[in-house]
């Protein structure tokens, strides 16, 4: 990887950005190619870092993208910091917070700390990793300080806030202290003097607004922001979660994190592979290729994703085994022995075969069958009606609780 290109590079390192607008994302691209440009000509490696609040002790896949990133700029050559929000976890960032976040203790925080980052060295190179507290610039402000970084910015610019542009309109209260924690995120990348911030969407404000203008403040070279999207949990839409229950957590079994990224939607598939994988931008282009025009089955590409994300924590053998254990349980579970086999010479859409099977009465039946997710392609709910059967795969195809055709 660092023998790719200036232009390579860019690309995927802004793989899976996300600013809201094209502008922004052309103008922090035109801004990292300039650094890897200069960090290529004086040999200097770029300063990277992330800042992690480590409030709860348990990660999911979601807490791992801007870990992923930051893996990219370690295998680019580049100077990586883990920052643990030793202090700004104190506050708890309101960006993606419609109330009040309760504060934690130092030692709640440092308690999770630990296990945070060794569940993110599972992402991240242990060697090529520094990790550091923001405590140990934060701890030593005074006022005179806090009322100078408090000088770039107007209330406004926090009011105009979505999350406190709701509270504001409910009448629900802002606390004082809140306002600091782009404040105190914004000092994290004076005092570190990087070159690029990783965060994640919710974090815009902080990194693009705070971070950049407090280093401008400083006399310093603002950052550029690699600003990522945010993964959608297993139902293909909400945000990943804990408290939703749409979560898949980076330390489950391998079989069971096989399976529920098997049950992702195929609207879902695209953005996983760009967010949780190791797959370049070249990979992930061919892949939407071939589900696009239907050379590829979505089901075949979970298949690799799945394998692909237990392969980073577990291992490739592991990954295998989670593999044979998926096939064996759920897409071969309650098959009868004595099912019917309708061989195939070329391509079919599963209306077509249906009705040409008698597994439905008519093409509208068929259609109306899918619609109402009463088809499966081995296991799997069919949601587009125009999905094709390839012949030679041994798919099973099943509709209703009873009628299964094995297409060989």
């Amino acid at each position: 990887m660092m023998n790719s290109s200036i232009e390579e590079q860019v690309g995927l390192l802004m793989q899976g950005t996300a600013y809201g607008d094209d502008e922004t994302f052309k103008s922090m691209a035109t801004e990292l190619r300039a650094r890897l440009v200069e960090s290529q000509r004086t040999g200097r490696p770029l300063k990277i870092y992330c800042g992690y609040d480590p409030r709860t002790s348990d990660l999911h896949l979601g807490h791992t993208i801007t870990m992923r990133k930051l893996r990219q700029f370690q295998e680019l050559g580049h100077n990586v910091t883990f920052l643990i929000g030793s202090y700004t976890s104190l506050i708890g960032d309101p960006s993606d917070k419609d109330k009040l976040r309760p504060q934690l203790t130092e030692e709640e925080v440092e308690r999770n700390a630990r296990t945070y980052a060794e569940q993110a060295f599972k992402i991240l190179d242990r060697e090529k990793t520094r990790i550091r507290h923001n405590g140990e610039w934060l701890a030593g402000l005074k006022l005179k300080d806090l009322i100078y970084m408090a000088s770039s910015f107007t209330v406004q610019q926090f009011l105009t806030r979505e999350n406190f542009a709701q509270r504001m309109e409910k009448g629900d209260p802002i606390y004082l202290h809140e306002t600091f924690y782009a404040l105190m995120q914004g000092y994290d990348a004076v005092a570190q003097e990087t070159d690029v911030q990783v965060g994640g969407t919710d974090q815009l404000f902080n990194i693009m607004t705070a971070g950049r203008k407090m280093q401008t403040a400083y006399g310093q070279k603002p950052q550029v922001g690699i600003i990522m999207a945010i993964l959608p949990g297993t139902d293909g839409v909400i945000k990943m979660s804990k408290s939703l229950g749409n979560h898949i957590p980076i330390l489950a079994a391998p079989e069971d994190t096989y399976g529920k990224v098997m049950s992702i939607p195929d609207s879902a598939i695209e953005i996983y592979f760009q967010l949780v994988t190791r797959y370049t931008p070249a990979q992930i282009e061919a892949i939407v290729h071939g589900l696009q025009s239907d050379k590829l089955h979505p089901r075949d590409a979970k298949m690799e994703l799945a394998r692909e994300i237990v392969n980073i924590f577990h291992g490739d053998e592991v990954a295998h085994a989670a593999e044979e254990h998926f096939k064996r349980v759920f897409q071969e579970r309650e098959l009868p022995s004595d099912m019917p086999v309708w061989p195939l010479e070329q391509p079919m859409t599963v209306i077509d075969l249906m009705y040409s099977s008698g597994l439905a009465s008519s093409k509208s039946e068929a259609r109306r069958l899918i619609d109402q997710g009463g088809v499966r392609l081995d296991g799997q709910p069919v949601a587009n009606v125009d999905t094709n059967i390839d012949p030679g795969k041994g798919t099973v195809l099943q509709v209703g609780k009873r009628k299964f055709l094995r297409i060989p």
